[in-house]
């Protein structure tokens, strides 16, 4: 099974990739991070300074990993997002402006040249992008919006974002007519869920399960980007 855990910004996708692998023994596959990322391309810089160039080649280099990641896995994942995800993110800043926060109070964002011909090759970058995740993915976990937009000084969104790309993301789904289910709820209310679904096998209790992926998650790196040691280039 080749499964992607969809969901916008703060919906819980890397905690529930993570309790997904340790309770089904599937490995989980990840792109780098936006934290990762950025002092190996764009040295100094938070996501929100990033020009639109910038924003392009993160969108490339990102989803670069996610498949070398993914090819070394023939035999089945769970994915933490998918190639739609970095693709959505930077075709909702068409509608958004390059850094939502500065356009969370405006109803509507300049069309400038520069915007144009941005929305222009983001929609050839979505060609790849949905070919991609038509042949890697067999089905996909989407979380819908239910937790508050985590803060943390890292994600340049706002609600009005996250709400565009949760529906910018089942849309693209549904019409690539991959498979989607709709999981909410708790963490161990989706594990259930989605072990009934799958009819996957338990390879531990979800308890158990819950607290490896916290385990885990506790040792993520979230010194901000400016201020980290840049990871090797993969």
């Amino acid at each position: 099974m080749k499964l992607a855990i969809s969901g916008t910004y703060s919906v819980g996708k890397t905690i529930t990739t993570m309790a997904v692998s340790h309770l089904t023994g599937i490995p989980r596959s990840a792109a780098l991070t936006m934290r990762e990322l950025l002092p190996i391309s764009v040295p100094g810089k938070t996501l929100e300074e990033c020009t639109a160039p910038e924003i392009i080649m993160l969108i490339m280099r990102r989803n670069q990993v996610r498949a070398v990641n993914e090819s070394h896995l023939p035999d089945g994942f769970v994915s933490d997002g998918s190639s739609l995800h970095e693709w959505c993110y930077g075709t909702v800043r068409v509608l958004v402006g390059i850094n939502p926060n500065e356009s969370a109070h405006v109803d509507s964002v300049e069309m400038t040249d520069e915007i144009r011909f941005y929305a222009g090759v983001l929609e050839q970058m979505g060609i790849p992008a949905r070919q991609h995740a038509k042949a890697a993915y067999d089905a996909f976990v989407h979380l819908p919006i239910e937790f508050p937009l985590v803060k943390d000084g890292h994600r340049p969104v706002n609600e009005r974002f996250r709400a565009l790309a949760d529906e910018m993301l089942l849309k693209v789904i549904d019409d690539l007519q991959i498979p989607v289910h709709i999981v909410g709820g708790s963490i161990p209310e989706r594990l259930e869920k989605i072990m009934d679904i799958f009819g996957f096998t338990a390879r531990m209790s979800i308890d158990e399960a819950i607290e490896r992926a916290q385990q885990d998650y506790a040792k993520i790196d979230t010194t901000p980007e400016t201020a980290r040691v840049p990871v090797r280039a993969q």
